[in-house]
């Protein structure tokens, strides 16, 4: 698992422009190549019942212990990690992602997003990553100051949902889960968590009820499309396997480990209390631990690329590289088109210093998913070590543009476009991250 301090920048309203930036360094993303397979697993059925794309819309982790999960652009979900581990249920999880693919479904972000560029660059990234701070509402002492602040008012008011726009969403996402064969009284389960929260002063309560308003007469309006359009359906022993994994990888990954040992019967799956139990040995430094834990549950499932892909990171990170390449090429083998799993591969080849390969693999997982800073940073890396230096600042540019260092990423890219051949794929995006670095600087 790899935690990214990310977000991103548009041409988006001054004020929140720079709210956003100063919030952004508390946040950040968790990626994982299991989890988010986990999540998109869960999220497929009722994305597709909400007509969007399962491809295009990215179910993704923030870093936060708090209670919240929001959108903010049409093509990612975000869920604090705190959420996720207190869901009981794949019915429940599946609830909220539901709601929040009404939201975009209902087109409730497009009309707040109407005077926000949408470039999908590294540079123009939109902006999701910083709004991931803002929304987010668990982290650091300056993003709560500014939250609760004078200035902080226009910011909730650009997340926080009517509610219309939540009884909108309610009524649809309870529509989509019947459609996928969902249980929709999940939905109602996930507002129980947060019963009583509108009697609490606003300081006190989840960031889940500062952007999504709650009041009886919305519980008791679920209840009723609920009860309008719930019963005939069951469980799905499919979502049921990858919310116990996700669930328990990211339990095992944000608590301590002592906890995770001592709860890994609650998982019903052998290969998933053997996933937590290696990873929390692993974090441990218990490597032997860790290894016959992960080995185990790769007997369990050989043909899991996701198991394999654990393993690799675990040689890895005990630098053990020449056995890190080797199972991190077959986690690649079983899930060629995984950027994270690729991302992975193409550091440890890196490491072995098998760079030609290295740049082959990195430069895949970038095409695929170029939001990945660390797999940035490793391709930049490949590029320097061959000699090939234009490159090697594009990357680095578009690395610091999605980590927010905007007069870093203007340096680079002003480096790579003397560098590389005018007018060349290479040469615009370079050319991209420096007009926005441009903007930025006028802006401050």
């Amino acid at each position: 698992m790899r935690f990214q301090r990310l977000f991103r920048l548009t041409s988006i309203p001054a004020v929140l422009f720079s709210l956003m930036v100063q919030m952004a360094s508390a946040q950040g993303l968790l990626r994982d190549a299991d989890i988010e397979h986990g999540l998109e697993q869960l999220a497929s059925p009722v994305l597709t019942a909400a007509g969007l794309s399962p491809s295009r819309v990215k179910v993704l982790v923030v870093n936060d212990s708090s209670m919240n999960a929001f959108v903010v652009s049409n093509d990612a979900i975000f869920l604090n990690y705190g959420l996720i581990n207190r869901m009981e249920t794949a019915a429940m999880l599946q609830g909220v992602i539901a709601h929040e693919a009404a939201h975009i479904a209902n087109g409730h972000i497009t009309r707040r997003m109407t005077n926000l560029a949408s470039a999908r660059t590294a540079a123009g990234f939109g902006i999701a990553l910083a709004a991931v701070a803002a929304a987010a509402g668990g982290g650091g002492e300056a993003a709560s100051g500014i939250l609760l602040g004078t200035q902080g008012s226009a910011l909730n008011r650009f997340f926080k949902h009517t509610r219309a726009e939540e009884a909108s969403a309610d009524q649809s996402a309870v529509r989509f889960m019947k459609s996928a064969g969902v249980d929709p009284q999940g939905m109602s389960d996930v507002l129980e968590l947060f019963r009583g929260q509108e009697l609490l002063a606003e300081t006190r309560q989840d960031p889940y009820t500062r952007t999504h308003p709650l009041s009886r007469d919305r519980v008791r309006a679920l209840d009723g499309f609920v009860a309008a359009y719930g019963g005939g359906s069951t469980a799905d022993p499919t979502a049921a396997y990858w919310f116990e994994r996700v669930k328990g990888k990211l339990s095992a990954y944000t608590r301590a480990p002592k906890w995770t040992l001592q709860r890994l019967d609650e998982s019903p799956y052998q290969d998933v209390r053997l996933l937590r139990e290696a990873v929390a040995e692993h974090r441990q430094s218990r490597t032997d631990e860790a290894m016959r834990a992960i080995d185990t549950a790769i007997a369990l499932r050989p043909n899991d690329p996701f198991l394999h892909d654990q393993r690799g990171q675990i040689l890895l990170e005990t630098r053990n590289f020449a056995a890190a390449v080797s199972a991190y090429a077959r986690a690649v083998q079983l899930a060629p088109n995984d950027p994270l799993v690729l991302s992975g591969y193409g550091r440890a080849l890196l490491v072995t210093d098998d760079i030609k390969n290295a740049l082959q693999v990195l430069e895949k997982a970038r095409i695929i998913d170029f939001r990945d800073g660390t797999m940035l940073r490793d391709l930049s890396v490949a590029y320097a070590k061959l000699g090939q230096n234009g490159m090697a600042s594009v990357v680095t540019a578009e690395r610091y543009a999605l980590s927010g260092r905007m007069e870093d990423a203007g340096i680079h890219a002003k480096r790579a476009v003397d560098l590389l051949p005018e007018g060349s794929g290479s040469w615009q995006r370079a050319q991209d991250v420096l007009i926005a670095s441009e903007r930025a600087a006028k802006r401050r």
